[in-house]
């Protein structure tokens, strides 16, 4: 007697489950056949390992294989497969897992999800990936039998209230999902899912490296059925057996890039977790690498199935550029990239991923200079921006930059290099920034370095204005701004040959110092003589901790609240200007026209470095008045 149709009813809260899988937790409704795709493929996995432990399954492992049936005039389309099936009680606990938990239960699996080590499978659960189908179905029929047993069970279900169960005598081995396709997907055409294109379109995009054959009849009406996964999955093949032509091409596919990427990196880890990754370094950056917009991020794969474009989560924000796939073996499917962002091991692979992306980069500055300096060119911007946040490889990072410097006009420098050219006895790595080289060098900053030959870095990306003054320094050796504190370049020996004439010369300035500090007081902090100028009679400079010029006009211009930065003016005690403003005042301290001239000496030394004068018509009526006398 066969055992009559049963109807069961869903938990309460089954409707509003359905309504937040398919308006929150997948976006793009293409996903619902990844799923299907995805479940039946796990079929063929588990009959394929069960049939290695038992002998006597009595199941058909020749041709184990994935089918995708489209009707047009019917508007169904079924996947089958030829796996593992179920019985009618494992049809009641996999697909009634949502049903059973209701949503409480499920919300509650997916707060645990953010610990990996904890998590259950969530998408890869057939109960969870499977109502998926909703999302384009108005009723869904799956009809399946578990290998090695004689009877089938049909469920169906439209998604409402309840689901009815029976059983099927004649019902092939495995699983066939076949969806009621909802009438409004039929009107566009980006959403037809009974056509061949369409399914061809959204199984080269998410299945296409499955390792099982996915089969579809061909169109007209002499066609055959043809396999339209291409079932190679380039990363889980050995290097030998894989052309650079064809990862070119996969990595074409995968950036949507016209060009050939400038490196290719193979990384495969085994033991506690095993993950395979194929990532690409390309060759030119992106028109929006500095965009807020942008997508970044890496594809992640779980068992060759597709599960995200641009995750974010195992790339971090200064290597936005690198394209490429990761392929997880045992991570846990979870439903949300918030989610995917706590997991524990998708932060593990993330810091493998990063060490070796820098440590390749590092190779290629002694093995192929050109390709590094092509890679600096066009990414070093982003790569500087690790510098502000990523501590655990900033010293890796500062290993691979590279710097413009007053070395070599033309070459930029690497940090290795700048301190095996330093001088004996220099205990800093010396830098200045600013808008251009041009203005760096020419700024009176550099003219004790110059006269010295002392290198120095010429740092114009705005970048380069935030990591200096966070970054301590490297191998052993500080960043120092020429253009901040005290700059001391003599030797010990001709420190002491000079010891008295310095001493008397503080003397000699101190009366000038001490009133132009208060002459100039609404302007600066200090008036000192310098160590650093040797044609420019002054120049202004900032205390050690000081916000730069520039950086804080960018804050500024963030809309940040800063309060008035003074800086220190320093005077060259061996300028005509200067020794003569200093016996002006010392022979007429109460001549009013000695201010003026203060003022314009504060005004040059401002526009000299590039700042901006805040009263700029009072400082060329002083310079025009000036200049007239002279005539």
């Amino acid at each position: 007697m066969t055992t009559p149709i049963e109807t069961l009813e869903f938990q309460s809260e089954a409707r509003q489950l359905l309504q937040l899988m398919i308006h929150s937790i997948y976006s793009n409704k293409d996903t619902f056949l990844r799923e299907l795709v995805s479940n039946a493929s796990d079929a063929l996995d588990k009959l394929r390992l069960e049939s290695y432990r038992d002998k006597d399954l009595g199941a058909d492992t020749s041709d184990l294989h994935i089918t995708l049936e489209a009707d047009a005039a019917g508007r169904t389309l079924t996947v089958r497969d030829n796996g593992i099936g179920m019985t009618r009680d494992e049809v009641v606990a996999l697909i009634g897992t949502i049903a059973k938990s209701g949503t409480a239960d499920f919300l509650t699996k997916l707060k645990e999800a953010k610990d990996a080590a904890a998590s259950q499978d969530l998408i890869g659960q057939f109960g969870v990936g499977f109502y998926a189908s909703f999302m384009v179905a108005d009723k869904v029929t799956l009809v399946t039998r578990k290998a090695g047993t004689g009877e089938g069970v049909r469920w169906e279900s439209s998604g409402e209230g309840t689901y009815t169960i029976e059983p099927v005598e004649d019902a092939p081995q495995g699983t066939a999902v076949t969806l009621h396709l909802k009438p409004e997907d039929a009107e566009d055409h980006l959403y037809d899912y009974t056509s061949p294109a369409k399914i061809r379109e959204i199984v080269k995009k998410y299945s296409d490296f499955i390792t099982w054959p996915i089969r579809m009849q061909g169109e007209g009406e002499d066609a055959e059925v043809e396999t339209v996964n291409s079932m190679k999955a380039l990363w889980a093949r050995s290097s030998s057996e894989v052309t650079e032509d064809e990862y070119h091409e996969f990595y074409k596919h995968v950036s949507h890039d016209w060009q050939d990427p400038l490196e290719t990196i193979r990384l495969q880890a085994e033991g506690t977790f095993e993950y395979q990754a194929l990532l690409f370094l390309p060759s030119h950056a992106p028109m929006d690498l500095f965009l807020r917009e942008r997508k970044r991020g890496v594809q992640l794969y779980v068992k060759r199935v597709f599960i995200m474009d641009d995750c974010e989560s195992l790339v971090p924000e200064y290597l936005r550029f690198v394209k490429g796939v990761v392929d997880a073996q045992d991570l846990s499917l979870n439903v949300s990239r918030e989610i995917l962002q706590q997991d524990r091991q998708i932060q593990l692979i993330r810091r493998r991923l990063v060490k070796k992306v820098l440590s390749t980069v590092k190779t290629m500055m002694t093995a192929d200079a050109e390709k590094y300096a092509t890679f600096w060119r066009e990414f070093g911007r982003a790569v500087k921006e690790g510098l502000l946040d990523d501590f655990e490889n900033r010293e890796a990072i500062l290993e691979i930059s590279s710097f413009a410097s007053t070395h070599d006009a033309e070459k930029p420098t690497s940090l290795r290099d700048y301190v095996s050219r330093m001088k004996e006895g220099q205990e800093h790595i010396y830098f200045m920034t600013g808008e251009s080289r041009s203005a760096i060098e020419n700024s009176p900053h550099m003219e004790a370095f110059r006269a010295k030959s002392y290198e120095v870095l010429v740092l114009t990306d705005p970048i380069d204005e935030m990591w200096v003054d966070g970054v301590g320094g490297f191998d052993g050796k500080q960043f120092q701004s020429i253009a901040k504190g005290q700059v001391d370049l003599e030797s010990d020996e001709d420190k002491k040959a000079t010891e008295v004439a310095r001493e008397q010369q503080k003397k000699d300035f101190e009366s000038l110092l001490t009133w132009m500090g208060t002459a100039l007081g609404e302007d600066v902090k200090e008036v000192r003589l310098s160590s650093r100028l040797t044609t420019s009679p002054a120049c202004i400079v900032g205390d050690t901790h000081d916000l730069t010029p520039t950086l804080e006009k960018m804050y500024r211009a963030m809309g940040q609240e800063l309060p008035p930065i003074k800086r220190i003016l320093e005077l060259n005690p061996e300028h005509g200007l200067v020794t003569g403003l200093r016996e002006a005042h010392a022979s007429r301290p109460e001549d009013e026209g000695l201010a003026e001239t203060a003022e314009l000496l504060y005004g040059m030394a401002l526009l000299a470095e590039g700042g901006e004068l805040a009263d700029p018509s009072r400082f060329i009526k002083l310079l025009a008045g000036r200049l007239e006398k002279t005539l």
